[in-house]
């Protein structure tokens, strides 16, 4: 097999789709922006890629297209093996209310995280609380106004998650009441993978949180779509290695 990248323009997402059960692909992962435009196309949506309205793993069965969110997956196992139980009923915050926002919302949810959600789009936010308390009976999603994210709130989360593109290269970076008012004791997560920390992760530490890079997040939900495709159990320190190639 080979695992290769592929552009794909807005207007071609339907037709890229479809191609893959003709070129004879075994899948594909989407990316952003177009986790979400994939949905109409594939013949069968699993559970969690329902829930969280956004696909970013493809299998190709029989020539039938299945969509799937390894996100998820990825988003849970890094934080439990960083936190452990540690987070149930603990306040936190998620910054972001896209495809990687809904799929942390859910994972930190079934985690029994007690979850306030902040975007700079009041009907993405609201959305984002309503899918994610209906999705996991018993939780607990709030939406909170961007104007809301004071230092106040910042120092009462025991967890705080950029699922945003704040901090990737030539993007903004997270806002300063966030990144600069992080304490000890916390957990801050950054969806945005790199080889270097980002502003927000590098800050964090430097004030005493404990931090988890987007790059483990990415490890574990590429390892759960390799199992997807292959039917085998994925090689977690090879594919952590790969990630440290330049």
């Amino acid at each position: 097999m080979v695992y290769v990248p592929l552009p794909v323009r807005d207007e071609d997402v339907g037709a890229a789709v479809k191609g893959l059960a003709a070129l004879g692909f075994r899948g594909a992962n989407v990316t952003i922006p177009h986790k979400g435009a994939v949905l109409q196309y594939l013949d069968r949506v699993d559970g969690d890629a329902a829930l969280a309205e956004a696909v970013n793993t493809i299998v190709v069965d029989g020539g039938e297209l299945l969509g799937y969110n390894t996100d998820v997956e990825g988003v849970r196992a890094a934080l439990v093996d960083v936190c452990g139980d540690s987070l149930r009923g603990a306040p936190g915050l998620l910054l972001g209310a896209g495809g990687a926002a809904r799929a942390a919302a859910l994972a930190l949810a079934r985690l029994g995280v007690d979850l306030t959600v902040v975007n700079r789009t009041a009907a993405a936010a609201e959305r984002l609380a309503a899918l994610t308390a209906a999705a996991v009976p018993g939780s607990t999603c709030r939406r909170l106004p961007l104007e809301g994210l004071t230092a106040a709130l910042v120092a009462e989360q025991r967890l705080l998650v950029n699922a945003t593109s704040l901090g990737m290269d030539g993007v903004s970076k997270v806002p300063a009441s966030l990144a600069d008012t992080v304490t000890a004791g916390q957990f801050v997560v950054d969806v945005v993978y790199s080889r270097s920390e980002t502003h927000l992760l590098a800050q964090a530490r430097a004030r005493g949180a404990t931090v988890i890079g987007g790059l483990e997040m990415l490890v574990r939900q590429a390892a759960a779509a390799f199992e997807l495709w292959t039917c085998r159990s994925a090689p977690l320190d090879v594919m952590r290695d790969a990630t440290r190639q330049k």
